[in-house]
């Protein structure tokens, strides 16, 4: 009887996890806003700013890597999105990507300035024109280093 019991749990064990594995990555209840995943991308993109015209390019790059993981979370969470809005951004990043490991920091400013416009584009094809991004002026982020070390 014991052995039995043992048989059971361990398949309600293995049906539990993969039932939990099949979830979506985010239950709908707990999705992030789309507005909240759009502001983590524009944290991300002028913090991209400010690497890359610091020649930092390892941390250029851990920022173009998770402005493409967000704008991957807006695709994947709001399938509402326009397809086309969402991978006319993969022509941009993958500009961004060679710049930044070619570390030319013409290219960059060229690239990163293509992502802008098409974020703008974007923003204007969803009625949201209203939210105009730009390259950055200033740097709020006095607690991190751009610089990096040198």
């Amino acid at each position: 009887m014991t052995s039995r019991w043992l048989v059971f749990g361990a398949l309600a064990v293995v049906l539990s996890s993969a039932a939990l594995a099949q979830q979506p990555r985010y239950a709908a209840r707990d999705n992030p806003r789309l507005a909240d995943i759009m502001e983590a991308a524009r944290v991300r993109h002028l913090k991209l700013w400010f690497a890359g015209r610091a020649r930092n390019w390892e941390l250029a790059d851990y920022e173009a890597a998770q402005l493409k993981a967000r704008l991957e979370d807006a695709a994947s969470l709001y399938q509402s999105l326009p397809v086309t809005d969402v991978t006319t951004m993969a022509a941009p990043l993958d500009a961004l990507s060679a710049a930044i490991a070619a570390k030319n920091p013409a290219k960059f400013t060229a690239a990163f300035d293509q992502l802008t416009a098409g974020c703008n584009s974007c923003h204007q094809g969803n009625a949201r024109g209203f939210i105009e991004i730009r390259q950055p002026t200033a740097q709020p982020f006095s607690n991190q280093e751009f610089e990096g070390k040198r």
